[in-house]
């Protein structure tokens, strides 16, 4: 079975590089129709998406529409993205005299976000969403589906999945971009976890 991992498209905060985790921002108007038109021509030359998760956010649940508008959603909170605490809604020039930023920063990106989520809990529960997702297309025999979430989400999914289990950081994806991976359905329902095949989409 095949999925396409897609990170929804851009968000005013995307473009001004803010750290955007629980703020349900909705799409940026500007330039959207052209990247929408370019995602389906990729999607286009693969095999027919059957289904389609997503995080139950409004950037994600709108990218969904837009790519797949004749497909039935099926939503997980877990593929939300992080809650990034004290950082959240604000970018770099706003936070880089902050002594919690300075530390995080030099953690590289491993300590807890204050008063947000902590990076092992934050993959941990994207991985969990994304098994429930691959369970209920597995359920529904699709050789290929679709899941609409997060850069944070799908860098947790493949992080852990990935052959040889390469960084986070190593897996982050643009705006409406992501990667389509391989997984071997039997060896799945006998909880033989991992892809077989990983590309960029």
């Amino acid at each position: 079975m095949k999925v396409i991992l897609i990170r929804h498209f851009e968000t005013p905060g995307n473009r001004e590089r803010r750290y955007i985790g629980r703020t349900d921002e909705a799409l940026e108007e500007a330039g959207l129709i052209t990247r929408v038109d370019e995602v389906r021509s990729r999607l286009e030359i693969r095999d027919p998406v059957e289904a389609v998760a997503a995080s139950p956010m409004k950037r994600c649940i709108q990218t969904a529409a837009l790519l797949f508008p004749d497909k039935k959603l099926l939503s997980f909170d877990e593929l939300k993205e992080c809650d990034f605490g004290l950082f959240e809604g604000r970018n770099y020039e706003e936070l880089k005299e902050l002594t919690a930023y300075r530390n995080w920063l030099r953690s590289r990106g491993t300590l807890p976000f204050p008063g947000g989520e902590g990076h092992a809990a934050f993959r941990s529960r994207c991985v969990r969403g994304f098994d429930k997702a691959a369970e209920a297309f597995l359920r529904g025999k699709c050789g290929c589906a679709a899941i609409v979430a997060h850069g944070g989400t799908v860098m947790s999914v493949l992080s852990c999945y990935a052959p040889g289990r390469s960084g986070f950081y190593d897996w982050q994806p643009g705006n409406g971009g992501g990667y389509v991976v391989t997984l071997d359905a039997e060896e799945w329902k006998k909880g033989k976890k991992g892809f077989t095949e990983i590309e960029a989409l």
